[in-house]
This record gives C-alpha cells, structure tokens and sequence, in this order.
C-alpha cells in the first residue's frame, strides 16, 4: 500500500489541509496531481471539511489540482468551482 494512503487513513484529516495549504505554489505538475489527490481521498472520509478548504482555496489551486480534488463531485458542481461562481 502507498505510504501516503496509509497516512491518509491514520491521520487527522487537518493534516492534509495544512499540506494543502503549503503546497499549491509549487510548481510541478506531479505536486498539483497528488494534492488533488489528497483532498478527494479526505473527501471521501470527511466531506464538509473538503468543502471548508474548497471554499477557501479553490481560487487559488492549481487548475489541475482542483479538477482531482472536486472529480467526484457533480457536473453542475464542477463547473461552478472551474467557472470560480462558489
């Protein structure tokens, strides 16, 4: 198993937001797809805080990193966070 699912699941869903925070401004495109990652896999165990940092971030992220971490999400949700009307 990956290290970091394993993290994932052992660890204070805060944790992933604050590297969530630390990590948008980095500028490899394998960053942006692992955070993404990251916050759709804390969505799947704590939706309402995905939401929260979404809420906050989305504008900021990465295009690549936001369309992994809202890809479970709804067509008509998607495109309200891609079109930035949250």
């Amino acid at each position: 198993m990956c290290p970091l699912f394993t993290l994932l699941r052992n660890t204070n869903l805060a944790i992933h937001c604050i590297l969530s925070e630390q990590l948008p401004s980095d500028q490899e495109g394998l960053i942006h797809k692992a955070v993404g990652w990251m916050l759709r896999e804390v969505g799947k165990r704590n939706l309402a805080i995905k939401i929260a940092f979404l809420k906050v971030h989305y504008q900021k992220m990465p295009r690549t990193m936001l369309q992994y971490a809202i890809e479970k999400f709804s067509k008509v949700e998607r495109q309200k966070y891609l079109s930035g009307q949250v």
